[in-house]
């Protein structure tokens, strides 16, 4: 067996054209935004295990954010990218509140950075209550029921 960047890799005499997979051409820091120009194919000569938690997928990798420095040449691990904050801390955010056909906004500082889903905390800036909500898809905040 072969140890590789922290991946366990099996090396397979059967598979000699191996498994291509896209890794940085760069070196990329946490922060930065994934771009196509950024990757390349690789092939590796030896076999992916099936349920090896590396990128195999290029367009799953285009607009991402890295999380942890990736080396170029190297597999792209799954825990090293996220998706791009829509709420980023200390920033104004529009707030939602929606029971039925009653809908009330208004606007937080978010005290939490979040992308799609995740369930930030916000202060009103009208009242300074602090509350909890979930982040949507278009940036907004939604709290409540």
């Amino acid at each position: 067996m072969l140890i590789f960047t922290g991946v366990l890799l099996r090396a397979s005499p059967v598979d000699a054209a191996g498994i291509s997979l896209p890794v940085p051409k760069i070196t990329l820091y946490p922060g930065d935004f994934i771009r196509t120009d950024h990757l390349v194919e690789r092939t590796f000569n030896v076999r992916l295990k099936k349920d090896s938690p590396v990128h195999r997928k290029r367009d799953a990798l285009i607009g991402k954010v890295v999380r942890r420095t990736l080396l170029p040449g190297k597999p792209i691990p799954i825990n090293a990218v996220r998706e791009p904050h829509l709420v980023v801390q200390g920033y104004t955010v529009q707030i939602v509140f929606q029971d039925g056909p009653l809908v009330i906004t208004g606007y937080a500082v978010a005290l939490q950075s979040g992308g799609n889903g995740d369930v930030v905390r916000v202060r009103n800036v009208d009242s300074g209550v602090i509350v909890s909500g979930a982040v949507q898809p278009d940036g907004t905040v939604r709290v409540g029921p």
